[in-house]
């Protein structure tokens, strides 16, 4: 059957005249249209095999073989969920027929679903990757469209005081106790702490280690273990054989459960996800003066740009600077002004 239908979609199949066979969604629940997809493309692989011309390549086409070039990147079920929902819009449409339109299509049906402006700029970032893949190592097309990302305002990092984390710990269950204090200690992302094994830890050296296929940015981290973090480990030591952070015997696989977000509560802390757990970390070492090249290599960042987000809060390196400024001394009596030597342009010098 070259025509049929899987939910409320149409799908299309047939054999080239290579003997290929193609099997594809239409992207459409109307049959017409969806008859009309597979037609016109049924008729271009005719043309490509029979003419010799240059194929046109299909948006699905394109995805397929992006996720195939980059299957080991960290983000690629987000990706994923991503491009199901893109195949609403573009599944049926040929590369060369991506244009603004289309894009201006998708972005306005995200705003009136009520999706944030961020989410939507991550599957723009998507199309663009795909799209720029195609033109410039695939060459399947020629140009592509210009992608305008929305405009995104900067929150503010949250992070919870060492008073905060403390009543936190204390109204969560024994466990939780355990991943929080740890995460609090080195800043690990969520899924490096439950996951943690044994085998990746040497407390004799004080050092644990995330291995590149589980880190975000595909490096390895060096986790120097602070005293928090050996008591955290000498407590689970003997617990399980293999991971570090079990409960009732078996291993942690999510710690952002309801108990959290009881033990929020009952801490008296709002707006507050797991995750600002690394943040309240890396607040902290900010604050206390670590340098941000420092916390770069310990927090495991790709650039200098992800950590730049703390730089506020280490004012010290600047703080010598401030009396340069000062009006009054402390005695409260005005400066004398002689040491000051006002800017003068070139042209005021001259007069």
């Amino acid at each position: 059957m070259s025509l049929y239908k899987r939910g409320k979609i149409y799908w299309i199949k047939f054999v080239t005249p290579k003997g290929e066979t193609i099997r594809r969604s239409t992207g459409t629940s109307e049959k017409t249209l969806a008859q009309e997809y597979h037609d016109q493309l049924k008729a271009e692989y005719w043309r490509v095999s029979r003419l010799k011309v240059k194929p046109k390549r299909s948006w699905q086409d394109a995805v397929e073989r992006w996720l195939i070039e980059v299957k080991d990147k960290a983000s690629i079920d987000t990706d994923i969920m991503h491009l199901r929902y893109l195949d609403t819009f573009l599944g049926n449409k040929m590369l060369s027929d991506i244009n603004a339109d289309i894009l201006n299509e998708i972005s306005f049906a995200r705003q009136k679903d009520g999706v944030s402006n961020s989410t939507i700029n991550r599957a723009f970032e998507i199309i663009r990757a795909i799209l720029r893949k195609a033109r410039d190592e695939w060459e399947w097309i020629d140009c592509i469209p210009k992608i305008k990302l929305l405009s995104v305002k900067q929150k503010r990092i949250r992070w919870i005081t060492v008073e905060e984390a403390q009543r936190l710990v204390n109204a969560s269950p024994s466990h939780q106790k355990a991943l929080i204090r740890f995460s609090l200690a080195t800043g690990l992302r969520m899924s490096n702490v439950t996951q943690l094994e044994w085998s990746q830890v040497d407390l004799n050296r004080r050092i644990a280690w995330i291995h590149p296929d589980q880190a975000k940015a595909r490096k390895a981290i060096a986790v120097p273990l602070n005293t928090d973090a050996m008591e955290v480990l000498t407590e689970a030591k003997g617990k399980h054989e293999r991971y570090v952070f079990t409960f009732s015997g078996k291993p942690i696989k999510e710690a952002n459960t309801k108990a959290f977000k009881k033990a929020l509560t009952k801490a008296d802390i709002a707006d507050f996800r797991w995750h600002d757990l690394r943040h309240t970390w890396a607040s902290w070492h900010a604050q206390n003066g670590t340098p941000l090249y420092v916390l770069k290599e310990l927090g495991g960042w790709e650039s200098m740009e992800m950590v730049q987000r703390y730089a506020h809060l280490a004012s010290e390196h600047t703080a010598s600077y401030a009396n340069n400024v000062e009006l009054y001394n402390e005695s409260g009596t005005k400066k004398a002004q002689s040491h000051v030597v006002p800017f003068r342009s070139k042209t005021q010098r001259a007069c």
